[in-house]
C-alpha cells in the first residue's frame, strides 16, 4: 500500500463521493442483513405452529390457522422483496458514487501524468522509449483505476457486511458464530501468501507489456524502412516472441489467481457444514431455534462473495501497486530544465556564447568545447561543419533543451538560465533538422505555435515558405490532414511547412537547422529571397551543409569536433583556404556541372 499512498490526495479531493458511497454501501448491506432475520421469523413461525396445525386436524380452526399462516408468510415474503428492492436501489447509488469517483480520478491521473511528461526534458525521452511512456499512461493507469473503483467498492462492502453480519450472528449465539467463522484465519494466511506472488508477477507483466508496446510503436513508425528492407517476417517473429513472453508471464499470474476461488469456496463450504452441525446440537439443547440455523446458513453464504472477493481485491491491489510504482517512477522524475520566473518582455536578440562546453548527460559525449562567439541584435550568422561537429547542439542550447555544462549563454546580456523559459521559446522560432508534423490539418500544423493565427496569415506565411502551391494542390487544401508524422507530404513539403510554422510566430530570434536540405534549387532561391526581407531586423542563426550565396551573413563559424576552427565573413573565410574554402569550391563545381 506504500506505492498507493500517493492516491490519497484524490480520495481527499473526491471525499464526498467516497463518503456518500460508503453510506450507500452500509445502507444496502443493512437491508440485506434484515432479510435472513425475516426468514428466521417466518421459519420459526411455521415450526412453532406446525404441531398446533396437526392437533386441529378435523376442526374448522385448522383452515383458519392455515389461512392465517399463509397470509403471515406472504407478508414476510413481501417484506423480503421490499428490502431486496431497497437494497438494490442503494447498490445503484453506491456505484454511481464510488465507480464515478474512480473514473474522475482516472481522468485526473492521465491529465497529471501527461502534463508531467511535457515538463520533462529531452534527456528523459532519450532514456525512455515511447511504448513505455504510453503503457504507463494507459495500461498502468487503468490498473490503478480498478483499485480506485471496484477494489475500494468491494472492500467497503466487505467491511460493512462483515460488521453487520457478525454483529447479527453474535446477538444470536457467540459460540455458533465462533465455530462458523473458524476457517477465516486460514483464509487470511492463504491470501497473504498468494498476494505476494501476484505482486511480483504483475510487475513483470507490466514491464513486458511496455516492451510489447514499444516494439509495436517502433514498427508502425518505421514501416517504410521495414517494407523497403523486406523485414516484415523477421519483425513478426520478433513481435511473436515478445507476445509469447507476455503470454507466459500472464499464464503464471493466472495460475496463482486460480487458487483463490477454490480455496474460498472450500472454506465457505466448511463454514456451512460446521454451522449446520453445531447449530443442530444447540437446537437440541434448546439454546437456539431451527430458524436460527437457517439464518446462520444464509449469513455464511451471504459472506461467500465478499470473502471470495478478498482474493480478487487483493489481486487488484497488488496489480495496482505494481502499476502505481511504475507511474511513481516517472512522477518522481523532476525536470532538469525549469523556469526561474515569469517575464513576458520581448527579446532584442543579442546572443553571446562565452566558453560554452556541453556534455550530453546520458552518453557522456562532449559535443561542444569552449565555444565562444557574439551576435548583435539583428545580425545573421551561419554555422557550417561536418556531421557530428556540434551544430545542432548550439540550437538545442539556445532554446534550453539542455543547460550548458560549463561556460555561459547570454541573451540581451542576461544568462539564459535566468530567463522565463516559456517566453524564451515563444520568442525563438526554431526549425529543427528532424521535421515533425502532427496528425492534423496543414493549417493547424502551420499555426501550431500561434493558435489564434487567422487563415489569411497562415496562407501568407505558406507563400513565404514557398509551400502555398503544394498545399492548394492537396485534396482539401489547407484542411487536408497530413497523417501521422506528416507521412502524406514529401520531405521538402514538410520542411517548408515547418519553416512557415516558425515564421508565423513573429520570433525575435530565428534558428534554421539545415531546413532546406530536401528543397530544390528554384524553391531554395524563392525562400531565401523572402528571408533577406523577413529576417532583416531579426537575429538569425542558420545551420547548414551548403553555402547560401543569396544570403548575406555578418558572421560565419566553422565547427569541427565541437570547437570553432574558423570564423569570419564569406570573403575572409575564402582567404583562409580551410574547410570553408574547400566546401565552397566543391559546391561551385557541383553547381557548374549540373
Amino acid at each position: 500500500m506504500k506505492q498507493l499512498a500517493v492516491l490519497n490526495k484524490y480520495f481527499l479531493r473526491y471525499r464526498w463521493h467516497l463518503l456518500l458511497g460508503t453510506l450507500f454501501v452500509t445502507l444496502s448491506n443493512y437491508f440485506r442483513v434484515l432479510q435472513p432475520q425475516l426468514i428466521r421469523e417466518a421459519l420459526d413461525l411455521v415450526v412453532e405452529n406446525i404441531g398446533l396445525y396437526h392437533l386441529l386436524n378435523g376442526f374448522e380452526l385448522q383452515a383458519e390457522l392455515y389461512s392465517l399462516l399463509g397470509k403471515t408468510l406472504l407478508l414476510f415474503g413481501g417484506l423480503v422483496l421490499l428490502f431486496a428492492l431497497i437494497m438494490g436501489l442503494f447498490m445503484y447509488f453506491m456505484r454511481q458514487t464510488i465507480i464515478v469517483m474512480s473514473r474522475l480520478i482516472e481522468y485526473d491521473m492521465r491529465k497529471e501524468l501527461f502534463a508531467h511528461y511535457e515538463k520533462l526534458n529531452l534527456a528523459f525521452y532519450k532514456r525512455n522509449n515511447t511504448g513505455d511512456l504510453m503503457a504507463r499512461i494507459s495500461e498502468d493507469v487503468s490498473k490503478v483505476r480498478m483499485y480506485l473503483g471496484p477494489a475500494v467498492l468491494y472492500g467497503i462492502n466487505l467491511a460493512s457486511l462483515f460488521v453487520l453480519v457478525i454483529y447479527s450472528m453474535l446477538r444470536v449465539s457467540v459460540e455458533l458464530t465462533l465455530y462458523s467463522l473458524a476457517p477465516l484465519p486460514l483464509l487470511s494466511i492463504s491470501i497473504y501468501y498468494v498476494s505476494n506472488l501476484i505482486n511480483k508477477r504483475s510487475e513483470r507483466i507490466q514491464r513486458q507489456l511496455a516492451s510489447l508496446n514499444s516494439t509495436a510503436q517502433e514498427v508502425y513508425s518505421g514501416i517504410r524502412v521495414v517494407k523497403s528492407y523486406v523485414q516484415e517476417a523477421p519483425m513478426v517473429r520478433h513481435f511473436a516472441d515478445q507476445c509469447e513472453d507476455y503470454k507466459t508471464k500472464s499464464l503464471e499470474l493466472v495460475k496463482v489467481d486460480s487458487f483463490f476461488f477454490p480455496i474460498m469456496l472450500l472454506l465457505i463450504g466448511a463454514s456451512t457444514v460446521i454451522t449446520v452441525y453445531v447449530g443442530g446440537l444447540q437446537v437440541v439443547k434448546g439454546t437456539i431455534t431451527a430458524g436460527n440455523i437457517a439464518e446462520f446458513v444464509i449469513y455464511v453464504n451471504m459472506l461467500t462473495w465478499p470473502v471470495t472477493a478478498i482474493g480478487w481485491i487483493a489481486s487488484i491491489i497488488q496489480q495496482a501497486a505494481a502499476s502505481q510504482k511504475r507511474i511513481n517512477e516517472f512522477l518522481d522524475t523532476q525536470p532538469e530544465i525549469t523556469s526561474p520566473a515569469e517575464d513576458e518582455s520581448p527579446i532584442e536578440g543579442q546572443v553571446v556564447f562565452d566558453d560554452v562546453t556541453f556534455v550530453y548527460p546520458d552518453t557522456g559525449i562532449r559535443a561542444l568545447k569552449k565555444v565562444s562567439f557574439e551576435l548583435a541584435a539583428g545580425q545573421k550568422m551561419a554555422i557550417v561543419g561536418r556531421t557530428g561537429s556540434g551544430k545542432t547542439t548550439i540550437a538545442d542550447l539556445l532554446v534550453r533543451m539542455y543547460d550548458v555544462s560549463e561556460g555561459e549563454i547570454r541573451i540581451d546580456g542576461r544568462n539564459i538560465e535566468s530567463l522565463d523559459l516559456d517566453n524564451l521559446r515563444r520568442r525563438v522560432g526554431y526549425v529543427p533538422q528532424d521535421v515533425f508534423l502532427f496528425s492534423d490539418t496543414v493549417a493547424n500544423n502551420i499555426a501550431f505555435g500561434r493558435r489564434d493565427a487567422p487563415q489569411e496569415e497562415i496562407e501568407k506565411f505558406a507563400r513565404h515558405a514557398a509551400v502555398y502551391k503544394d498545399i492548394k494542390e492537396l485534396s482539401e487544401g489547407f484542411q487536408t490532414r497530413v497523417g501521422e508524422r506528416g507521412i502524406t507530404l514529401s520531405g521538402g513539403q514538410k520542411q517548408r511547412v515547418s519553416i512557415a510554422r516558425a515564421l508565423i510566430k513573429h520570433p525575435d530570434i530565428i534558428i534554421l537547422d539545415d531546413c532546406l536540405s530536401a528543397v530544390d534549387t528554384t524553391t531554395e532561391k524563392e525562400i531565401l529571397g523572402y528571408f533577406n526581407e523577413a529576417l532583416a531586423d531579426k537575429t538569425a542563426i542558420i545551420i547548414t551543409h551548403r553555402i547560401y550565396s543569396h544570403l548575406q551573413f555578418d558572421k560565419i563559424i566553422v565547427l569541427d569536433d565541437g570547437r570553432i576552427t574558423e570564423v569570419g565573413t564569406h570573403e575572409e573565410l575564402l582567404e583562409l583556404r580551410g574547410y570553408y574554402y574547400d566546401m565552397y569550391e566543391r559546391q561551385t563545381f557541383e553547381e557548374a556541372s549540373s
